[in-house]
């Protein structure tokens, strides 16, 4: 992954901080397109994270939880009968990468599966019973009739 370094301009422009500061995010923000992926709302409390993971098997590819992240890390061995092939144009990304989603609260992954080239990872989003809305019954001032009056 190529990440430019801007460590060195900081040093010989005083009161560009900012704008270096700038360039430096959206670097690192460019770096997060590969590989692309898209999210969906599949239901009501379901989504869909699907990530183009073309030229890779099940084994390279890692999916994580951790308290409240996503994290999806995919990464290639090369064998040697790999490294004895000649590319006249190499147009597919096998490089590794690692994407992190940050979760809502409450937000669990239901299942993973990789489908034609594409990972398919689905979220639920499950509320405690405690959380979830209800409904109250209203009470009203109750009048007194004389049939609530007891006799001595």
């Amino acid at each position: 992954m190529q990440r430019l370094d801007f460590t060195p301009f900081y040093r010989s422009t005083v009161g560009f901080d900012r704008l270096f500061s700038r360039l430096d995010t959206m670097v690192g923000e460019d770096a997060k397109s590969y590989p692309p992926y898209n999210i969906e709302r599949t239901g009501e409390n379901a989504y869909r994270v699907t990530v183009a993971v073309a030229g890779f098997s099940n084994d390279d590819i890692v999916v994580e939880t951790r308290e409240n992240s996503l994290l999806v890390k995919g990464g290639r061995t090369t064998s040697p009968a790999e490294d004895k092939r000649e590319f006249l144009h190499r147009g597919i990304a096998e490089r590794s990468f690692e994407l992190r989603f940050q979760l809502a609260d409450y937000v669990e992954v239901a299942g993973a599966n990789m489908e034609n080239g594409l990972l398919h990872i689905d979220l639920r989003r499950e509320l405690p019973e405690s959380k979830r809305p209800r409904q109250i019954e209203i009470g009203g001032a109750r009048t007194a009739t004389i049939e609530d009056q007891t006799v001595n």
